[in-house]
């Protein structure tokens, strides 16, 4: 599901900035499916004449220099994947980004709460729920390999307005109608 909540950020990033034409990509080379990811963004992009700065970054040291690599390739915004090092990050992540005047989507609301401009991406809290119910169901006895596999049906649109202000982004009410979250 993620090659399509990545083009999907894309598409809110862009109704966000529609001026972007130029988006910087961070991520962890490690993240295991980069792959379907990135064939699914590229393929948005084209559509949205979008050019992509893929810009990697596996270790916290690597962030300072991956944001100077953005800026000096004249980024409009940035994208992140769902990978471990930035969800494990997302306060440095967003307080450069936020240093480079860049705006950022993520995955993670975590990411918004630390001062991103937006996030889309499942609730991890009720997926954690949900996957204690399958912890219950294995207690009581049920084979793991019979239940089947379930994909995230909450996802959350989280905007940080604090930030759209700093970054003299004009929120379009139409974005700010479908939020499900706004930071003020």
């Amino acid at each position: 599901m993620t090659p399509e909540l990545t083009a999907k950020r894309l598409d809110l990033l862009k109704e966000m900035v529609p001026s972007a034409s130029h988006v910087a990509v961070l991520w962890d080379p490690s993240y295991s499916t980069y792959v379907a990811d990135w064939e699914g963004l590229r393929a948005t992009a084209r559509a949205e004449g979008v050019v992509l700065h893929p810009v990697e970054a596996s270790r916290p040291d690597d962030l300072d220099e991956a944001f100077a690599l953005m800026v000096r390739e004249r980024a409009d915004a940035v994208i992140t994947f769902s990978d471990v090092m930035t969800f494990n990050y997302p306060g440095r992540v967003a307080e450069l980004a936020a240093k480079s005047k860049l705006p950022l989507i993520a995955p993670f609301r975590e990411m918004t709460t630390a001062g991103g401009l937006m996030s889309y991406g499942p609730n991890i809290p009720d997926m954690n729920r949900r996957a204690a119910g399958y912890v219950d169901k294995i207690l009581k006895g049920a084979n793991p390999s019979d239940l089947p596999v379930e994909q995230p049906t909450k996802f959350e649109l989280l905007i940080n307005l604090k930030t759209a202000k700093t970054l003299g982004i004009q929120v379009p009410p139409t974005l700010l109608a479908r939020a499900d979250e706004v930071i003020e």
